[in-house]
């Protein structure tokens, strides 16, 4: 029997067969799989709304970096065939009516919980089930438990001194007001220039009287190259689209756009030049999957740089402005590659001015403004965080998830998360992460790779009832070979060489570990399919 509809109307300590914490892609995806295959469901979700990221993040420019065709659920085609994206990358407006539109259709409501926080889970080490608590005060068992939280939930406000006592407004990207914001006749500060700020600061100097932009850390970008889709396009993708997902799950990064099958390094200068040319037409994030060992070796990487370099200072009025806009101290790759809409072109606006942090490091922030070191003030009106998130682990750690032996979650990963396939850990019987660490995760379409998480759970499911058991659980061996797997294939790659938050290195006192798994999204699902077929290889069946 189904969960009943949802808004806290049911009676504390009912059972379920699945609590899955969190309605975006991932959650939403697994409220629809598993309520097919005859489980009940409960959703909790801390919004009002579905939409998970692409609900918070509602900052001007805010707009994903996978094609919107591609960045969309495969697993119903006629959702395909009747949904028509209006640009070539969709707008946070967009997507967001895309995932309302697939609750509805999908009749996913009723048995969501909005506005709602799951703060505690338990495990009960006698029946195997997870006791889940919420900020209401409801209490709900489940057998299994699904943290689809997602890995880019967790604001990251810095902490700066006099931060509170800035009379202004202050706005941080990921919780962006629901109404517009006008920048009009304001003198504004961002703090900031990872992806929200680089994607934020040309629309808000389109409205600013003033735009000072301060940037501690340069990234690379590549232009979206945004356009609309036409009827003919839609057709036309619409019409291949079996074909699409074949190559995407195949693929790097869960795209069907493949890299050249040479090295950099091995093919004619004007042969890397027009395939450098051809991935910046494309756009977007995929640039660093232009050649198979761009993000191997430093040879290979300084062609990608070179290229890019060449594009964006040309692009730049002042040479001065352009050397701070271009980084130095990582290959380009290494940490996520930005998509933008003119960004540096905005530097050449006679009302923005980059104010570099490395020179001169914020001492404060006061009742007018923003002080760095050596005395200069900087008067604002509003102040803009685009400082990003707790990554990868930020969303989880805010709950209280306690396993066997009363171990919680936050000591069992306080060294780094540990996980088997990024999908389960040791001591957490029927406990699975959805696209976090251990998994490819924010190197690849996180929607492919959501449904490749929430099928593989699905069939896990199913396999424990036809073996008459009542939980699945990660072996130590299991977890440690598979950090071990992680560690080894990062370091074959430029990419734990940059402080990304890849590795955490965004907030202060975290652990050094690259997270992700980088062999590939394709690779990947390769090897958690063979887990499966091997009788879920290193992990425990528990009886009942």
């Amino acid at each position: 029997m189904n969960a009943q509809a949802s808004n806290g109307n049911r009676d504390n300590g009912s059972d379920v067969d699945v609590v899955v914490v969190g309605a975006g892609f991932a959650g939403l995806y697994a409220l629809h799989r598993l309520r097919k295959d005859g489980y009940s469901v409960r959703v909790f979700e801390g919004a009002p709304e579905v939409g998970g990221v692409w609900y918070w993040n509602r900052y001007p420019g805010a707009r994903c970096d996978v094609e919107s065709v591609d960045y969309s659920y495969s697993f119903d085609d006629e959702l395909q065939q009747e949904w028509n994206w209006t640009e070539k990358y969709a707008t946070q407006a967009e997507i967001l009516s895309y995932i309302k539109h697939v609750a509805d259709r999908f009749d996913l409501r009723k048995d969501i919980t909005f506005s709602t926080r799951v703060t505690d889970a338990e495990l009960d080490e006698q029946t195997l089930r997870w006791q889940v608590t919420t900020d209401s005060g409801e209490s709900v068992s489940a057998r299994f438990l699904i943290l689809a939280v997602g890995p880019l939930s967790n604001a990251n406000v810095p902490n700066i001194p006099g931060l509170a006592s800035f009379a202004g407004t202050t706005l941080h990207t990921s919780q962006w007001p629901h109404t517009p914001v006008d920048f009009t006749g304001q003198r504004v500060g961002v703090i900031g220039t990872g992806s929200s700020g680089i994607q934020a600061i040309p629309e808000i100097a389109k409205q600013a009287d003033q735009l000072y932009v301060f940037q501690r850390t340069p990234n690379y970008s590549v232009p979206a190259g945004n356009v609309p889709l036409s009827d003919e396009d839609r057709a036309a993708q619409k019409a291949n689209y079996a074909e699409r997902r074949r190559l995407s799950m195949l693929s790097g990064g869960g795209s069907p756009h493949m890299a050249h099958p040479k090295s950099a390094l091995d093919v004619p200068p004007e042969e890397r030049e027009a395939a450098y040319q051809k991935r910046w037409e494309l756009g977007g994030v995929l640039f660093s999957k232009t050649f198979p060992d761009q993000m191997v070796t430093e040879g290979a990487n300084a062609t990608a740089r070179e290229f890019w370099e060449k594009k964006v200072r040309a692009v730049i009025d002042d040479p001065e402005v352009a050397e701070l806009l271009v980084p130095k101290d990582h290959a380009i790759g290494t940490k996520r590659i930005c998509t933008d809409s003119n960004y540096f072109q905005t530097y050449n606006r006679d009302n923005v001015e980059l104010v570099n942090l490395r020179a001169t490091p914020i001492e404060k922030i006061d009742e007018t403004g923003i002080v760095v070191e050596g005395g200069k003030h900087y008067d604002i009106d509003t102040l803009v965080l685009a400082t990003g998130f707790d990554a990868m682990t930020g969303s989880v750690a805010k709950m209280n998830i306690v396993g066997r032996d009363g171990v919680t979650l936050n000591d069992k990963w306080a060294a780094g998360p540990q996980t088997y396939l990024g999908l389960g850990t040791d001591g957490f019987p029927n406990m699975f992460n959805i696209a976090g660490p251990g998994a490819p995760s924010v190197l690849a379409n996180m929607v492919l790779h959501s449904e490749l998480h929430v099928d593989w759970i699905a069939d896990a499911a199913k396999y424990l009832d036809e073996q008459g058991a009542v939980a699945i659980e990660a072996t130590p061996d299991a977890v440690e070979n598979w950090g071990e797997e992680l560690r080894t294939r990062a370091d074959g790659t430029l990419m734990p060489t940059a402080n990304s938050w890849y590795v955490g290195a965004n907030i202060p006192g975290r652990p050094r570990v690259f997270m992700p798994f980088v062999g590939g999204f394709g690779v990947y699902g390769e090897i958690i399919a063979d887990v499966a077929q091997a009788g879920y290889k290193g992990f425990a069946l528990l009886p009942s």
